[in-house]
């Protein structure tokens, strides 16, 4: 088989890429490990930056967003019994919006099936050869046969497992890690949300967040051990607890109910430098994965997309190479500003087991300094729904 692109993972990021090339006329082959089914069944982060949110436009594929999508302006901030209000709106004059990343997975699927585009699914045995040349190619097995196609370029959504990354000579990149000593034990119920937008809130017991998919499902989060595991938590435990994080206000008109899924997601930050090597571009999860703080997973892997997106164009176009040349460097440059961010407020929000007295002092003035400064509130709005591409 021969393509332009050969994009690895079926995820959003893959996806959106595939979906803005097709738009342009550059055919590109999507290769997934598993099932269509399967990946509409993992449980996501569901906030969209401004950015992402036109980049689904410029796909095409942001009809249902329009429709369902809730758009939120603010943000509550909860430190013990007290609570404050970051307005978007009023610091940058927009607003991030509030829809399942399953849904905009859904949707790109759609707008790829509806186009025509090609999409392999059930991929096993990926492997890259010959990416630090001028004739790369992707072979890999698909129900008992091999297969090799090849291309321009390969491009990794293929996540932090994935090949792609791993497909790098180890003395050509470098890599940077933070492991965090907790996890956040998420639940998903259908109920109301208990607040029209995102509370997250600090308490002596450690992190919560309560957060929401649509008017009637709501998503909860409590920080724990990553000793811990979900089976020592039934759903009565959850929400004491939760409430027990919560100001007493927005705990009392908490509505529980029987939880749909429960798990446990461990909270790290990592980069790869760089995120490219000959023809193989790497993007989103397969390059850098940020904590769920802050809601920057999804966002920065459409950044990358956009960076990736117009160097093809301008290649494609005008055989005009600067976008791709400068892909890692202008990518890199906004992924580590989005780690930044999310380091900063998972260091505000959390509880860490070697916290000393003066670190819980200085967490707390830190957040007193948010609540009552308007110019940490308008940093605070800018990097939360997204800084400029």
């Amino acid at each position: 088989m021969r393509t332009q692109v050969v994009i690895i993972g079926g995820g959003p990021s893959g996806l959106l890429l595939g979906q803005l090339l097709d738009g342009i006329g550059v055919e590109a082959i999507v290769l997934e490990r598993k099932t269509r089914d399967y990946v509409l069944s993992r449980i996501r982060a569901g906030v969209l930056e401004r950015g992402t949110v036109g980049l689904l436009a410029q796909a095409g594929v942001d009809a249902r967003l329009k429709e369902q999508g809730i758009p939120h302006d603010g943000t509550l901030i909860a430190n013990g019994n007290d609570s404050f209000r970051v307005d978007f709106t009023e610091h940058t004059g927009t607003t991030v919006m509030v829809y399942g990343q399953t849904e905009v997975t859904r949707d790109l699927y759609d707008a790829r099936e509806a186009a025509g585009a090609q999409t392999l699914f059930n991929v096993e045995n990926v492997v890259i050869s010959d990416a630090d040349t001028d004739t790369p190619s992707v072979s890999f097995e698909q129900d008992g046969t091999n297969h090799t196609i090849t291309c321009d370029y390969i491009v990794g959504c293929d996540g932090f497992h994935g090949v792609s990354r791993k497909s790098i000579p180890e003395d050509k990149r470098r890599e940077f890690e933070k492991i965090y000593p907790f996890g956040w034990l998420g639940i998903l119920s259908e109920t109301p949300p208990v607040d029209d937008e995102l509370i997250y809130a600090n308490s002596e017991r450690g992190f919560a967040l309560c957060s929401m998919r649509n008017a009637n499902l709501s998503r909860y989060y409590v920080q724990c051990s990553m000793a811990d595991h979900v089976d020592n938590w039934s759903d009565e435990d959850f929400w004491t607890e939760l409430k027990r994080r919560l100001p007493e206000d927005v705990a009392d008109k908490l509505v529980t109910g029987p939880s749909i899924e429960k798990s446990i997601a461990p909270l790290r930050s990592f980069v790869t430098e760089p995120m490219r090597w000959g023809q193989l571009f790497l993007c989103g999860d397969a390059a850098h994965i940020v904590p769920p703080t802050g809601a920057k997973g999804l966002n920065t892997a459409a950044s990358d997309v956009h960076y990736l997106f117009e160097g093809m164009k301008a290649w494609y176009a005008n055989q005009d190479a600067d976008g791709l040349d400068r892909y890692s460097e202008r990518a890199l440059d906004r992924v580590w500003k989005a780690e930044r961010f999310s380091w900063w407020f998972s260091s505000l929000m959390h509880r860490f087991p070697d916290q000393t007295d003066f670190d819980l002092r200085m967490q707390r003035s830190e957040l007193e300094f948010l609540r009552t400064n308007k110019a940490a509130q308008k940093a605070f709005a800018e990097n939360y729904v997204g800084l400029p591409y």
